[in-house]
């Protein structure tokens, strides 16, 4: 039985040959249920992705919004890691069915040249409002740790972060995800321990699950935790983290198909090889053309579709637990305390309500959640550069770039925490300029062919976008009227 990715690929040619050889690849259907080792091996572009729902900006805000509201916004955790699960579902099936990135495949629709600037241009700053969050989180976790300045541990964090990114570019995707993974056990462990220490009340959990606000405030603090739960960069980047995992074959089908389908020379710029993307890396198929859905990778799609319900299932789990936990810590232990209001002073309080050793493993959670997500969200900011102005900024330069703005935050001495929070309410007003597409491209049978959305499905994104447009308006006329 396989449980590589090579043996996964190699007993499906000798079980389906005519699929090995490319013609009427994608008449052929596998049936057969997914093996255990085999899914597993499919499992863990989620778990990256679901990094992003673990950023810094996530503990900020939840850690607000349960200090200052106990269990009132407990709702809204939940709600958003439900829309998050739907949302990254569709990225990912669209990376796995399309070989292509959603801002590849954006890049490719948007025919104006300044329609593409400016869709590029609010993408751009949704992942530099994330690296804003992520850098100025591990510069906190780091100075209450070891006590090093935040300018200086902002630097630390963005260099931790490169290395993560170069590590991917030379070791591939699946060791870039045993990493990333491996952080998100830290944090995982970093942020529910507290809650069985110190056990919520179950009533007050199930009043919180009523939707509903307390005042302009809480809305605020609402869409921040929706903005750090359904992040715009993780829409992103989960499709070209799929088809980053899965090697596409562009050039190599493509050629086996010709320009009928049915064989032949292979067309100009295919190469027959293996392309991996990401970070400026181009093996292969520079410029091969757009695959015939189903046909980008050399998993069975239908094996892979199964398998990334399963990845997102558990990533989600993970991050709507750990989410949720954070939020809960706050409810039960920072709830009425002066100096709260601020990771300092809420990893203060946990000292001593919980004791150091919990107060310890909250900065190392939050440590492990600033490295790992910036790494992630710089992966993204490339991705979107790169699909939609076809431009590849080498690696170092671009890190160096986004980090200027969280560095210039901490140096002039702006507060960490609100700073956090605020980041969040822009990645907030970003979700629908990613959201709306994705649920507009995966209903299209043209895009996705017979893997496009059920009606159903496509009726919860539209709610779900909906909902978000909703609140982002609320929220926006409550700041301009000084509500």
């Amino acid at each position: 039985m396989p449980k590589t990715l090579e043996g996964e690929i190699a007993a499906d040619h000798a079980e389906h040959p005519t699929a090995a050889n490319g013609a009427g690849a994608t008449s052929v259907r596998h049936d057969r249920r997914t093996s255990v080792p085999r899914a597993a091996w499919l499992i863990g572009p989620a778990l990256v992705a679901g990094v992003a729902y673990l950023d810094p900006g996530n503990v900020a805000s939840n850690m607000t919004a349960g200090a200052q509201y106990g269990y009132l916004l407990v709702w809204v955790v939940v709600l958003g890691n439900v829309m998050a699960w739907l949302i990254q579902y569709l990225s990912a099936k669209l990376g796995i069915v399309t070989g292509r990135s959603l801002p590849e495949v954006l890049g490719g629709r948007i025919r104006s040249r300044w329609g593409r600037r400016a869709y590029w241009l609010q993408a751009e700053l949704v992942a530099m409002a994330t690296d804003l969050a992520e850098v100025i989180g591990g510069a906190v976790a780091l100075n209450l740790l070891f006590g090093i300045p935040l300018i200086w541990g902002g630097l630390i964090t963005g260099t931790v972060s490169i290395g993560l990114l170069v590590l991917q570019s030379r070791r591939g995707p699946r060791t870039f995800e045993f990493v990333i993974i491996g952080l998100l056990a830290i944090i995982a462990i970093g942020f529910t321990v507290g809650v069985f220490v110190a056990p919520p009340s179950p009533a007050g959990m199930l009043d919180g699950l009523v939707p509903r606000f307390a005042d302009a405030n809480s809305v605020l603090l609402a869409a921040s935790i929706l903005g750090a739960t359904i992040m715009p960069h993780a829409i992103y980047a989960h499709s070209a983290l799929s088809r980053d995992r899965f090697a596409t074959r562009r050039g190599e089908q493509a050629g086996e198909r010709g320009a009928t389908g049915s064989g032949g020379a292979a067309p100009s710029g295919a190469t027959g090889k293996i392309a991996w993307h990401g970070f400026g890396i181009r093996r292969g198929t520079d410029v091969a053309p757009e695959l015939t859905p189903g046909t980008a990778t050399a998993v069975p799609t239908d094996t892979l579709v199964r398998a990334t319900k399963w990845d997102v299932t558990i990533a989600m789990a993970i991050a709507g637990t750990v989410n949720l936990c954070i939020l809960l810590l706050a409810a039960v232990n920072l709830a009425g305390v002066e100096g709260t209001d601020s990771l300092e002073g809420a990893y203060a309080a946990l000292g001593v309500a919980l004791g150091p050793v919990i107060a310890t493993l909250f900065a190392v959670g939050l440590l492990a959640s600033g490295l790992a997500s910036t790494s992630v969200g710089a992966y993204a900011g490339a991705e979107i550069m790169y699909g939609l102005l076809h431009v590849r900024v080498p690696l170092l330069l671009r890190r160096l770039v986004t980090l200027i703005p969280a560095l210039a935050i901490l140096a002039l001495g702006f507060d960490p925490t609100t700073s956090l929070v605020l980041s969040q309410v822009v990645l907030s007003f970003g979700i629908p300029f990613a959201l709306i597409p994705l649920v507009a491209l995966t209903a299209k049978a043209g895009v996705l062919g017979r893997w496009k959305n059920h009606w159903a499905t496509t009726a919860a994104g539209v709610a779900a976008s909906v909902f978000l447009i909703t609140l982002n308006g609320v929220l926006l006329w409550l700041v301009l009227t000084g509500a």
